[in-house]
């Protein structure tokens, strides 16, 4: 049986609800049966229609979606539900529905601030319900065999890791054109407190934890607003110290002109390195100290468990950003089946971002512009 999922935003005209939509499909593990599309109520219900909801089941809020799909019967209402709004509207939605009885998926970062994050924290603790926040890029098969690559201990110890996530979208003063997509990202009442930081900096800083497996302890960050009349920042790098006394770099950009989202992770140990990056996504480069570089490629009988579950395709024919996110959405139907059937899932299906990956990116964003605003750079990562 497919799982209910009702959705909160992502109505037209709305880049992320869509793809949330698509990785729901991929796997028919999800049926869309009801959603609060827009904060305006006519514009919910007519993207309600469109994608083919009953109109009694297009809801004007997210309050009257939660309100009245709990009042359903148990086999009818949604059991998933999916929240894709800006930042500033991802607590109370969330918060709301954990509290009545719904899983949640949620689109990063976690929430519009750290208090918002560990309230959150304790929600999700108590409700009984899962969570997963979709923190993409760790869905690819080649991050997930990376990840693993370095727990084996064939690298050595960590010394050094360098993450980076250029984008050129926002090289002009985009917001001003009406891009809905710029505009809410670069305003502080929507966004929160950070820009570039928020929106791909803790895809970075995500990436970077999961791989190699370690904590960031403290940091040390330059931030900048680039293209003059912008709010927030467009652009930043930070020096990083790992809970095993490795150091790293992270680089977040907006206005890097003619980037498109070339995501990259470089990991280096003892006795050699890895190096990923989504504009090559199928390919995982192991380099060596004393031998010749490798290049591990999805799908091939060689990779983990881990990458081989994530992978639907054959050898050669390329999967990208839409499976990364369906892997995200497949691992967790997958989880919460199990809890329904009374079964344990797998660990290769528990591999999915939660809350705790949340809280630490929200503690990044906070961190990140109080550094870039102190003078005294470099400051602990407390969470």
């Amino acid at each position: 049986m497919k799982l209910r999922l009702g959705m909160i935003g992502g109505g037209s005209g709305a880049f992320i609800g869509a793809v949330h939509r698509i990785a729901a499909r991929i796997d028919d593990k999800y049926e869309l049966v009801c959603g609060a599309f827009s904060s305006d109520a006519e514009k919910s219900k007519a993207s309600g229609l469109l994608l083919g909801i009953p109109e009694s089941r297009a809801y004007g809020s997210y309050v009257e979606l939660i309100e009245k799909e709990k009042q359903l019967p148990e086999n009818e209402r949604a059991q998933v539900i999916s929240i894709v709004t800006p930042n500033h509207v991802h607590f109370a939605p969330t918060k709301m529905a954990l509290e009545n009885g719904f899983h949640v998926v949620l689109d990063k970062p976690m929430t519009f601030s750290l208090a918002e994050a560990l309230e959150l924290e304790k929600v999700v603790a108590t409700s009984g319900k899962l969570f997963c926040l979709t923190h993409t890029y760790t869905g690819y098969p080649m991050v997930k065999e990376a990840r693993q690559f370095v727990a084996s201990g064939k690298l050595g110890k960590v010394r050094k890791v360098y993450v980076e996530y250029p984008q050129g979208w926002l090289s002009q003063f985009t917001e001003a054109t009406g891009n809905k997509q710029a505009t809410w990202r670069t305003d502080p009442k929507q966004s929160g407190i950070a820009g570039a930081m928020g929106d791909i900096g803790t895809h970075a800083f995500n990436l970077l934890e999961y791989v190699s497996g370690l904590q960031v302890t403290k940091l040390c960050a330059d931030i900048n607003i680039v293209v003059e009349g912008r709010k927030l920042d467009d652009d930043g790098a930070v020096l990083l110290k790992l809970s095993n006394g490795a150091s790293g770099v992270l680089m977040a950009t907006q206005i890097a002109a003619g980037e498109e989202n070339n995501v990259k992770i470089r990991v280096y140990g003892e006795h050699g390195g890895l190096e990923w990056q989504q504009c090559d996504a199928n390919t995982l480069q192991v380099k060596w100290l004393d031998k010749p570089t490798e290049i591990w490629r999805t799908g091939a009988g060689y990779t983990s468990s881990f990458a081989q579950h994530n992978t639907r395709t054959p050898p050669g024919h390329p999967e990208g950003y839409l499976e990364a996110f369906a892997n995200l959405y497949r691992n967790f139907a997958e989880c919460v089946d199990g809890g329904l059937e009374g079964r344990q899932p797998s660990p290769e299906s528990m591999d999915y971002p939660g809350i705790t990956e949340g809280v630490r990116g929200m503690a990044f964003i906070e961190h990140v512009i109080e550094s870039g605003k102190s003078e005294q750079k470099w400051i602990d990562l407390k969470i």
